[in-house]
């Protein structure tokens, strides 16, 4: 379904990001040892600012139709992609945050069914195929999964895969009024454990705003 051109997306949008980051941060370096000689006094304040990226500001998030709110750290960039599927076109919106010098990827995205469909199927039918479609597209291994519910009572599904590479998602999906959301976060092993109270932090931050 939606989430076949989705995670290879959000595949591409990690690595690059992560590329990008060691690249800019090379030049700083050997310009912070050039001025030593003509002036010591300045090694000490070239230093904090260059840490200061690691942490970022968490910001409340509202896309633009205002169905959703999320902490994100800072504006996350938006994407939109349209898929043929058997049910007729749909649109997907991706949102995705990544923090500077750090290997994680915080990711949100979202789907409307078409009405007829949205009313007919079996909400954790929908959460089960999604879980097998992130499973099969991106050959991962399931870590561990659980059944949720959002904080208006929307069924949901949390769950924690791992691929090949060493890449660990944890991802809450949720259905409500007609929309599929998926919260994730994509990281390394190493960051996972030191990420771990972050990512459950912005997991838990996620509320579904119903439509008036």
């Amino acid at each position: 379904m939606t989430i076949k051109r989705l995670l290879p997306f959000i595949a591409a949008t990690f690595i690059c990001g992560g590329s990008v980051l060691v690249e800019a941060r090379q030049p700083k370096s050997p310009a912070s040892v050039v001025k030593t000689t003509p002036k010591p006094t300045v090694k000490p304040k070239a230093k904090p600012t260059v840490s200061q990226p690691v942490q970022p500001k968490w910001k409340l998030f509202t896309p633009p139709d205002g169905r959703f709110s999320i902490l994100m750290p800072g504006r996350p960039n938006r994407e939109t992609q349209f898929q043929k599927t058997y049910m007729g076109e749909i649109n997907l919106e991706i949102f995705v945050a990544q923090p500077p010098k750090q290997e994680v990827a915080y990711i949100v995205t979202y789907n409307d069914f078409p009405y007829s469909y949205g009313q007919m199927s079996d909400p954790q039918a929908v959460l089960n195929d999604a879980r097998d479609m992130a499973l099969k597209t991106t050959q991962s291994n399931l870590i561990s999964q659980r059944n949720i519910r959002s904080s208006n009572n929307h069924p949901g599904k949390e769950i924690e895969y791992i691929n090949s590479g060493g890449k660990i998602t944890k991802s809450r999906m949720y259905v409500a009024e007609g929309r599929l959301y998926q919260v994730m976060a994509i990281t390394t092993k190493k960051q996972q454990k030191t990420l771990a109270k972050t990512i459950t932090g912005y997991l838990n931050s996620f509320q579904i705003v119903l439509k008036k």
